[in-house]
């Protein structure tokens, strides 16, 4: 498939950020794009970011009582 330039302005911790993301992935800014793109289009991007709200939904209170006993035990250590 023919390759097409395309060219956009971005802040820099914007561009940090994909850079770093696209070389932990072991991919090039354009593959990195090109991706993101195709499941922002497909919906794929939105079906996961549904899927993990529902499931911090469902699953709050443990994240909650998980939180509260770090921080009784961080005041039981201070004390």
């Amino acid at each position: 498939m023919a390759k097409t330039q395309l060219g956009a302005r971005v802040d820099q911790d914007v561009a940090e950020l994909a850079k770093k993301r696209a070389a932990d992935l072991g991919l090039s800014i354009g593959d990195y794009l090109a991706r993101l793109v195709q499941d922002d289009a497909s919906g794929l991007r939105a079906r996961a970011v549904d899927a993990a709200a529902r499931f911090l939904s469902e699953h709050q209170n443990v994240f909650d009582e998980a939180e509260d006993a770090r921080e009784t035990g961080r005041a039981e250590r201070a004390a």
